[in-house]
């Protein structure tokens, strides 16, 4: 029997809006974490702004150009899009009396382009940025007042796309904030942990708050959380080496825990103990965080190992993450390490844990791409990477997981969050662009997008 992914299933592609929608400045649009991080978010140093150039800036122009983006993803076969809203369009400074009407009606605009091709939309809340004018006068996250501040952002886009968007997100890789502070909470980078934890627990107080907005307002929506998808494997069946990868792992799924299932799990509470750390939570924090997500969403791109060996614990980077190379794994030429068969670990695992629908909502492989004499790209390794994660996907599903859909990670070559690079490319469609901002923002379509145009057509019976 040829196996197939549900009818229903959605497919599409995943982007941010400070990675690909340019126009930094304009249309009434404020200041961003995103737009004082030149280098990305793997650089600590936060640019003034005055001088500085950043590729971020024009990014690849989606803001003016989605009409022609969203007709080639339409001519792929998309049914879903996930995009980000940017937070300063809509409040530019962050604690504005009113929103920034400019930057609603482009949302509009865009949503009406996707739905004459009948893409759904999904929207991340907020995608590796948020209004700088909170950080600089409240101190980003690590203040209470960002989670009404939030809310009421929240509330006003709920309000007005309630009849356009079903599906939603609220924070983009939230177990993020451990790793890069400034991108994930506003706070700097040599905060402690007392500081980063009691930020990520307004996070998760103004999370749980926009889910219950959402159920009030968009009734027949669907909003999740998204998880970046660390997966981490012992480095040997020494038991020792076992319990530190339980342990490493729940400081990701720790947020899964709170989102999915309403408050603090008692092993986050020892943890809190043995680090000294104390957090305010209200009474009302509790009751908040009762109200829990619809479905889990996440990234996937590598897994790691861990060791309790002082002597064998020498790490890489990846993916904002720190990780023991696997030694039965290849890596891509940025070091991130191939591993299609985790994804249906990982997805067992998730569905295991908290019996949610699932949502892929980013995986990708990225590259330097080269163009041929006659301007092809043949990204076969794109094609390699994705057949074998989809097929596992697929795998999944046959072990009784629920998915609802798969968004690669980015369908359109995009700047790149770590280090913002237009050359570590993803996309189906190649955009002319370097990473000193030159280029005539061209798009072509890559030997990928035919592939991934008939895995979409043949509910992936076309993968190998």
């Amino acid at each position: 029997m040829t196996k197939r992914f549900p009818e229903g299933f959605l497919w599409g592609g995943a982007v941010a809006a400070n990675q690909v929608e340019g126009a930094w400045q304009a249309d009434g649009k404020g200041l961003s974490t995103a737009d004082l991080q030149p280098s990305g978010i793997m650089a600590p140093r936060v640019a003034q702004r005055q001088d500085d150039f950043s590729i971020r800036d024009v990014a690849i122009d989606f803001y003016h150009r989605y009409p022609e983006d969203i007709k080639l993803f339409a001519e792929m076969g998309f049914t879903v899009l996930r995009i980000s809203i940017a937070w300063s369009r809509i409040f530019p400074a962050g604690d504005d009396a009113k929103p920034n009407e400019a930057g609603l009606a482009f949302y509009d605009r865009l949503f009406s382009e996707m739905e004459k091709y009948n893409i759904a939309p999904m929207v991340t809340l907020s995608h590796y940025e948020m209004p700088f004018g909170l950080v600089e006068n409240y101190g980003g996250w690590g203040n209470r007042k960002t989670i009404e501040f939030f809310e009421r952002y929240a509330r006003t886009v709920f309000e007005r796309y309630k009849d356009r968007v079903k599906y939603w997100l609220t924070f983009n890789e939230i177990n993020m904030s451990l790793h890069a502070p400034f991108t994930g909470v506003g706070l700097s980078e040599g905060s402690g942990k007392q500081a980063i934890y009691q930020a990520i627990h307004h996070q998760l107080v103004a999370s749980a708050r926009v889910v219950k907005a959402c159920h009030e307002i968009v009734p027949e929506g669907k909003i999740g959380n998204m998880l970046l998808g660390g997966l981490l494997y012992p480095l040997s069946c020494q038991p020792a080496d076992v319990l530190e990868a339980m342990q490493k792992n729940r400081e990701w799924l720790f947020f899964g825990d709170v989102q999915a299932r309403g408050h603090y799990p008692a092993y986050m509470k020892r943890f809190f103990r043995e680090h000294d750390i104390t957090l305010e939570i209200t009474e009302q924090d509790k009751c908040d965080l009762r109200e829990t997500i619809d479905y889990i969403s996440f990234s996937y791109y590598m897994t790691g190992c861990v060791t309790a060996d002082k002597e064998l614990d020498k790490r890489t980077r990846g993916n904002i993450l720190s990780m023991v190379p696997n030694p039965h794994l290849p890596a891509s030429e940025w070091g991130w390490q191939i591993d299609p068969l985790g994804l249906r670990v990982l997805m067992n695992q998730l569905y295991d844990r908290y019996e949610k629908p699932l949502f892929i909502v980013e995986n990708g492989l990225g590259a330097r791409d080269k163009q041929e004499a006659d301007g092809s790209i043949n990204d076969d390794y794109r094609i390699a990477y994705l057949n074998d994660h989809l097929v596992q996907v697929r795998e999944a599903i046959e072990d009784g997981v629920e998915i609802w859909g798969y968004t690669s990670w980015g369908p359109i070559d995009l700047v790149s969050a770590s280090k913002a690079e237009m050359s570590k490319r993803y996309g189906f469609i190649y955009v002319d662009r370097d990473d000193n901002g030159n280029g005539t923002l061209e798009r072509k379509r890559k030997k990928s997008f035919t592939w991934y145009q008939e895995v979409i057509r043949s509910h992936g019976t076309s993968l190998e």
